[in-house]
């Protein structure tokens, strides 16, 4: 990949999306620090990346054919990924650091890009939105390569607020940038040194059910 690819693409999802009815509070000083949504289990829904111009133009030049596996779909430059577990705390941005907490799950769905006969697989994304990162499986001609690797950089700077439609929670405008760990792997796997850490996915939507 070369650099056209340092703005462009490569893969999945994002921050989060968490709401619940809490109890009302006091307005002590005490409970300004107590979660405005706090999910134990999550359940249903789905992570959203709308993928990046950039990338699609990138890959066809680098002749690297993107798919899905699992139950991931990709519909219109839109990849899709089934939530299937995992656990949310989102505090009011400000009072605690970081405001959102826990994990987010997509057991048995993931991309894949190929070249050739090559072909690399991740799978089985996990959100750790406090720490702003997405880690997953990595497989190369169904071999795997590494197990829970730090695929994705969750850059939330250009987050928009938090919204609830209905029985639902949505959380959109985190960009999706590749890792270092992600970008070296590829690199080795493809034979280049065009893949840069940063590289830019696109912009994450997650939305969850609310009980």
């Amino acid at each position: 990949m070369n650099r056209i690819l340092s703005r462009a693409a490569v893969g999945l999802t994002a921050v989060l999306a968490v709401a619940v009815t809490v109890s009302a509070c006091s307005s002590s000083q005490s409970n300004s620090k107590k979660p405005v949504a706090d999910i134990s289990t999550l359940t249903g829904k789905m992570t959203q990346v709308t993928l990046d111009s950039g990338f699609t133009t990138a890959l066809t030049t680098l002749k690297l054919t993107p798919g899905t596996t699992g139950t991931a779909t990709l519909d219109n430059g839109v990849l899709s990924f089934p939530i299937t577990g995992g656990h949310v705390t989102y505090y009011k941005p400000g009072t605690v650091s970081p405001f959102v907490q826990g994990d987010i799950q997509h057991q048995g769905s993931g991309i894949s890009l190929t070249a050739g006969s090559t072909k690399v697989e991740l799978t089985n994304f996990d959100i750790d939105p406090g720490a702003s990162k997405l880690y997953g499986d990595v497989s190369v001609n169904g071999s795997q390569a590494a197990s829970h690797a730090y695929l994705f950089y969750l850059d939330g700077t250009t987050l928009k607020a938090l919204q609830t439609v209905g029985n639902t929670a949505i959380l959109e405008g985190t960009k999706v940038e590749i890792s270092p760990d992600a970008a070296g792997l590829l690199n080795k796997t493809f034979n280049t040194d065009a893949v840069k850490a940063d590289l830019l996915v696109g912009i994450a939507k997650i939305t969850v059910n609310v009980k």
